[in-house]
């Protein structure tokens, strides 16, 4: 009888395998990847055509500004966050990094605005 991977007996000594068990870790992970999973389908911005190119281009510009908007916003978040943590320990170099994140959050947060400013649309 040959040796074939596929199809073993379960013996005495070789615990059964059953892939249905997941552990702790593998179990969060897979909660984090279903909660990713259903926000991305509740905060879908559709692009609607309604017959006109630009309509699109327009709602996929106004997409991608979210999708920047949001990352300023976690960065400006972290920003305060380092800042405070600075100010508890009196750590110079902290306080400036912090400060650094604070302002590239407050630039890219407001990214569209300040290209509107810079380009006189509006």
């Amino acid at each position: 009888m040959k040796f074939n991977p596929l199809f073993t007996r379960n013996t005495p000594d070789m615990p059964r395998l059953n892939p249905a068990r997941l552990t702790r870790k593998g179990k969060l992970l897979f909660a984090l990847f279903a909660v990713l999973v259903v926000l991305l389908l509740c905060f879908a911005t559709p692009a609607l055509a309604e017959g006109d190119p630009l309509t699109v281009i327009n709602n996929l510009s106004t997409f991608i500004f979210s999708v920047i908007r949001a990352v300023g916003m976690i960065l400006l978040g972290w920003g305060i966050v380092q800042v405070g943590l600075s100010f508890q320990s009196h750590d110079p170099s902290q306080r400036s990094n912090g400060f650094l994140t604070l302002a590239g959050g407050i630039i890219i947060t407001f990214a569209k605005e300040i290209l509107d400013l810079i380009l006189g649309a509006g």
